[in-house]
């Protein structure tokens, strides 16, 4: 096997990803109904993120609190375990004639990007799914028994067409994991500097929540519209024409505040999420032998 293709990275994301999606599914669940709630949909219409927490809790109770959580496990774990394999094994090889010499500002991004348009190929219709299921308002009914009968269904409705719906904006949310790791690698290197060792050296956990967690807040606040507007494309209970018309349309109704919907909860729910995520991550990396893969 290549030297490129370490299969650890793919191992230790899957890890990192359905780790930290079990413990904060719920955050995940609200931040997705608090965005689309634009007021003129047929939907249950919250005043606040702790409006719509009690109103999930009073009917449903905690299961209805991890409503889509089986496609977000799915999704999450092989989104993060497919970027960390594609992003490591791009660097790898950007970096073969001297790997002591860190990649460019440049080549961090086109590896962020890359990596994230070649995973998203893979795994937008679980994110529908998740969408769709995460988006069952217990007033209606379930509409889908699981992930399997929503990207059946919706690939019934539409063709393969149906299953990559909100991909466009997906593709501009690259940037998003372009910025994280960039920032991310930038203050691994800088920590590993002034502490005198190895860039692959095992962390302090204190270093890995504040460089994850830095990391995170740069580049979801700076990248959160795309996923308003690629949740409203891929929601159930109202049709767009597509990418000009759901930006659009929320311009029209809501104004710049209607693409930070939701930012509140999603920055309270991606925070820790990557702090454990990345934890997890690096901490297998450095304890899985090199057998193992």
């Amino acid at each position: 096997m290549s030297a490129h293709f370490n299969y650890k990275h793919f191992v230790s994301g899957v890890a990192g990803g359905v780790t930290s999606t079990c413990i904060l599914h719920p955050l995940d669940l609200i931040k997705i109904r608090f965005s689309v709630n634009d007021g003129l949909a047929v939907r249950p219409q919250y005043s606040s993120m702790w409006d719509l927490t009690k109103s999930v809790w009073k009917k449903n109770g905690f299961q209805g609190l991890y409503s889509g959580v089986i496609p977000n496990i799915i999704g999450s774990g092989m989104s993060w375990g497919l970027y960390f394999f594609f992003y490591n094994a791009l660097k790898s090889k950007l970096t073969r004639k001297d790997p002591t010499q860190p990649p460019t500002v440049a080549q961090y991004l086109a590896c962020g990007v890359a990596s994230g348009s070649l995973t998203l190929l893979c795994t937008n219709p679980i994110w529908i799914a998740k969408t769709r299921l995460c988006l069952q308002y217990e007033a209606h009914g379930a509409t889908y028994k699981g992930m399997l009968n929503a990207i059946t269904d919706l690939y019934k409705q539409n063709g393969i067409r149906g299953l990559y719906k909100g991909f466009a904006p997906g593709l501009l949310g690259t940037s998003h994991g372009a910025v994280q790791f960039l920032v991310y690698e930038k203050l691994k290197l800088w920590n590993a500097k002034r502490k005198n060792v190895s860039a692959e050296a095992k962390m302090a956990t204190f270093d890995v929540i504040a460089m994850s967690a830095v990391s995170k807040l740069i580049a979801a606040s700076s990248t959160y519209p795309y996923q308003v507007i690629r949740s409203r494309l891929q929601e159930q209970h109202r049709t767009y024409r597509g990418l000009r018309h759901v930006i659009s349309s929320t311009w029209r109704n809501e104004g710049w505040k209607g693409f930070y919907k939701g930012l509140g909860a999603n920055l309270l729910r991606v925070i820790p999420a990557c702090c454990i995520t990345f934890y997890t991550y690096e901490m297998m990396m450095y304890y899985l032998p090199a057998s193992y893969i």
